[in-house]
């Protein structure tokens, strides 16, 4: 089959758009990237979503309207994308749609006799479908949530699919906006026995500081540049690493509301910048952060139980080279590698992560992993718009 994924995530860097090709089922299923390409979001666009996903400005109509305004743009990724391929939609089975957090709220609260986790992810899937012609899968994190889990992170299902190995254990980590990590010990076969969770901030404190330090004209570190530049503020990074969330036991997901603008104001508060050379030496500090956060989690819950292999990183942060040094050096001697290296696009794997879970979702089969997200019990992930007229 083929089927397209498309993801957008907390760095609000744009869409990323998928074009895959599936063979086999269930826990034996086999992916081959055909198509990828990332689609930025304008500068209007970013602004709408943060508008609409902060409290203090956001509303009602502004969240409706976004819903909307994103599943045009995310049918326009998915129809560019065929047409930069050569694919018709009739060749197409079905797309796969993350669309992009609002609100990610995994904290329990009591609203009446209840306890309340929520999230909420937009893009309307039936926009999607009406403008490709594609029946289109979306909205995954909320079965998840009403199991009892937190909703994320979800792509370890495809981690255990994709890169599960006989001999090798291997810790699996995807550093988008957030970072988050999966261990796949040697010789697993049971996707239920996966330990995975959210880590912590990945490029979204560092994406949020380039974008005030290039009055939002760059939205992340090319590279890994700017941090190379920067010198580590130890105060500051000591401070950091003290954030409550990255000391909770697991699973624990977390996003925007716990390491996007407020913080960043916080930072920025402690420590304004005077010159370029001070904004790089907070990107420095922001890189640093996500490293050694990445590193504390692995030996912290990891490390003792199931000592990996090897390290593979995948995402946006795996294309910064500053990051990957730092890594590399923190996880001495085990290997740290992208997961180029392993025939997986480290830009293109969650996109396809989404194809590949929206496939389950259609053969009614679960999606998420308890050991992932807290949930009671695996269930099936996601809603369906179908193709107009049936298709």
């Amino acid at each position: 089959m083929k089927a397209i994924g498309l993801m957008a995530g907390t760095s609000l860097d744009g869409i990323d758009a998928a074009l895959v090709e599936l063979a086999g089922s269930g826990g034996r299923v086999a992916a081959s990237l055909l198509a990828f390409q990332t689609y930025p979001y304008s500068g209007e666009t970013v602004r709408y979503i943060l508008e609409a996903s902060d409290p203090a400005t956001g509303s009602v109509d502004k969240v409706a309207r976004l819903n909307f305004y994103l599943g045009e743009l995310f049918a326009e990724a998915a129809n560019k994308l065929l047409a930069e391929a050569g694919v018709g939609a009739g060749e197409v089975d079905y797309i796969g749609s993350h669309g992009q957090t609002i609100q990610h709220l995994p904290a329990p609260v009591k609203m009446g006799r209840h306890q309340v986790r929520a999230t909420l992810q937009v893009a309307e899937p039936s926009v999607i479908a009406a403008r490709t012609g594609i029946t289109t899968v979306a909205d995954f994190r909320p079965a998840d949530v009403a199991a009892g889990g937190t909703g994320a992170p979800l792509v370890p299902y495809v981690d255990f699919l994709l890169f599960r190995h006989q001999t090798r254990a291997r810790f699996l980590v995807n550093i988008g906006g957030i970072a988050n990590g999966t261990l796949l010990p040697a010789g697993m076969e049971d996707p239920l026995l996966v330990i995975a969770s959210d880590i912590g901030p990945g490029n979204m404190i560092i994406n949020e500081l380039v974008a005030r330090m290039t009055n939002r004209k760059s939205d992340y570190d090319r590279d890994g540049r700017l941090a190379a530049r920067g010198k580590v503020i130890p105060k500051l990074l000591t401070r950091l690493l003290q954030h409550r969330f990255l000391a909770e036991p697991l699973p624990k997901s977390t996003g925007r509301e716990q390491f996007g603008a407020s913080l960043v104001n916080a930072i920025l508060r402690d420590h304004p910048p005077r010159h370029k050379s001070d904004y790089q030496d907070l990107i420095a500090t922001a890189t640093a952060l996500t490293a050694q956060a990445i590193h504390r989690h692995y030996r912290t819950f990891h490390a003792g139980a199931t000592p990996a292999h090897e390290v593979i990183v995948s995402g946006g942060g795996a294309k910064n080279l500053t990051l990957m040094e730092l890594l590399t050096g923190l996880f001495d001697p085990i290997p740290v590698a992208s997961s180029d290296e392993y025939g997986v696009s480290a830009l293109a794997k969650e996109a396809m992560a989404f194809a590949i879970l929206a496939g389950e979702t259609l053969n009614r089969r679960p999606g998420n992993l308890p050991g992932a997200t807290g949930a009671r019990a695996p269930v099936v992930l996601g809603k369906i718009a179908p193709a107009p007229r049936g298709r």
